[in-house]
């Protein structure tokens, strides 16, 4: 394999890449997303959507979250994650000096938009280390169904 010059933590182009984000962060400068489907650079928490041959599949990868504080709503083919971490840093202690905050805190929200073809009656999620899975089942018209040839 090659060693790509982006995952070097002193390169020259990672120092470059961490000179565009805090640039951008800077003079508000948002970026635009990558494709049709993304969302902008840095847009937390990260998830990941995907199909399978009985369900749409959504990760949501939020480490740090208690469980019973993210709510999850599917309302007219979209669903919303949303809830909040807390930033672990204590905001009354006037001795702490916070030199860089890398970990985003506070209050987060995620829509994702769903195929006509799933059914909002069997949703199940789930939160286990750090990774929340939210399974939306297909209906059973759209399954793939074998036919018989006579």
């Amino acid at each position: 394999m090659y060693v790509s010059l982006w995952n070097q933590p002193n390169s020259l182009l990672s120092q470059f890449e961490l000179l565009r984000r805090e640039l951008d962060e800077a003079f508000g400068v948002s970026g635009l997303p990558n494709s049709i489907r993304s969302v902008t650079a840095g847009t937390l928490p990260a998830i990941n959507v995907g199909r399978t041959l009985n369900s749409v599949e959504v990760y949501v990868f939020a480490p740090g979250l208690d469980a019973s504080k993210v709510d999850v709503t599917l309302d007219r083919g979209v669903l919303r994650i949303s809830g909040e971490r807390a930033s672990g840093i204590p905001e009354s202690d006037k001795s702490v000096q916070i030199y860089t905050r890398e970990r985003l805190a506070g209050g987060f929200s995620r829509t994702v938009s769903l195929p006509d073809d799933v059914d909002p009656g069997q949703v199940n999620a789930s939160y286990r280390d750090g990774v929340l899975q939210v399974s939306i089942a297909l209906r059973e018209s759209a399954q793939p169904k074998r036919i018989t040839v006579q």
